[in-house]
């Protein structure tokens, strides 16, 4: 492309780097004027002092007909897009970029409890990873991650949000579907517990895919190689948005294909290896004893 941009921006997360080349339409100082939805995604998103990639992986024509296209390399967007989209766009080729340098982001919060660290897995149905992360950390356990966490090849935590919910959703993600953030913390603990920071890589030592319901007996399964492996696929796809709609009209390009998907299908097998517990309860507080029971066995 020939023309200068009038804005070029580079996101990072660890060693993986992300340049977004903005042209046309009214100055603007950043890609996006709110980092919080990105660090609660994707953990640990920075701007970058300078540009250092030699080529945009994200290109935004706001003088252009309202579009988006991916050729398999960059995302191109054209016309006027509020924050949201963007933000999803940014998070799903971040996380492509993430992968590219060994690093998995996560469904997943993640505690250091009892000496071990714990993941709480947001599988299929994620109903219960930040309650029970919640509800550990009430009992002492250190916190890892919340909405997200980010795990190396060789299966270890390496970064993690800090955010348990977020607060606002950006114009163009708003949602009438979903709770207050807090009204599930309000309603199993009254108010919000403290909790202090565990920051350095940990092996994961335990996975729980949590199923938090009301009308639930206690009860906790180890599960088989089949449900572990498609439990955390789900995770994995999580950050790919391939079944969202960006905006009326307009779907999330593909960015899949059958060789990243074979490569992550490999590496879910090798994580999938350790121990996995099915937990159904009632509240967190009935989760965690389950836990508690899996942790002394």
């Amino acid at each position: 492309m020939s023309r200068a941009p009038q804005l070029s921006e580079e996101f990072t997360v660890g060693p993986a780097r992300l340049r977004v080349d903005v042209f046309d339409g009214p100055a603007i100082e950043h890609v996006l004027d709110d980092m919080s939805f990105l660090d609660y995604r994707l953990a640990e998103v920075r701007i970058a002092p300078e540009v250092s990639l030699a080529e945009p992986d994200i290109v935004w024509e706001r003088d252009a007909e309202k579009s988006i296209v991916y050729d398999g390399r960059r995302m191109t967007l054209g016309g006027p897009w509020p924050a949201g989209p963007i933000q999803k766009v940014v998070v799903a080729m971040l996380a492509l970029r993430m992968e590219a340098a060994g690093l998995h982001p996560f469904h997943a919060s993640a505690v250091r409890y009892r000496g071990r660290t714990v993941l709480f897995l947001g599988g299929e149905s994620n109903h219960g990873k930040s309650m029970g992360q919640i509800e550990a950390c009430r009992r002492g356990a250190l916190l890892v991650s919340t909405e997200t966490t980010v795990i190396d090849e060789a299966g270890r935590a390496v970064l993690g949000s800090k955010q348990p919910f977020i607060r606002r959703r950006t114009e163009g993600t708003e949602r009438a579907d979903k709770a207050a953030p807090e009204a599930g913390v309000q309603k199993f603990f009254g108010e919000m517990p403290g909790w202090e920071l565990y920051t350095e890589p940990s092996n994961v030592d335990i996975v729980i895919v949590p199923a938090i319901d009301g009308n639930f007996e206690p009860s906790c399964a180890e599960m088989i190689p089949f449900e572990r492996q498609f439990q955390t696929l789900h995770s994995l796809q999580n950050y790919f948005l391939l079944n969202e709609l960006l905006a009326p009209g307009f779907a999330m390009p593909l960015v899949d294909t059958d060789a990243l998907r074979a490569s992550r299908v490999e590496f879910v097998g090798r994580f999938a290896e350790r121990r996995y517990y099915f937990v159904r309860a009632a509240t967190p507080q009935v989760l965690l004893d389950q836990v508690d029971q899996v942790l002394q066995a």
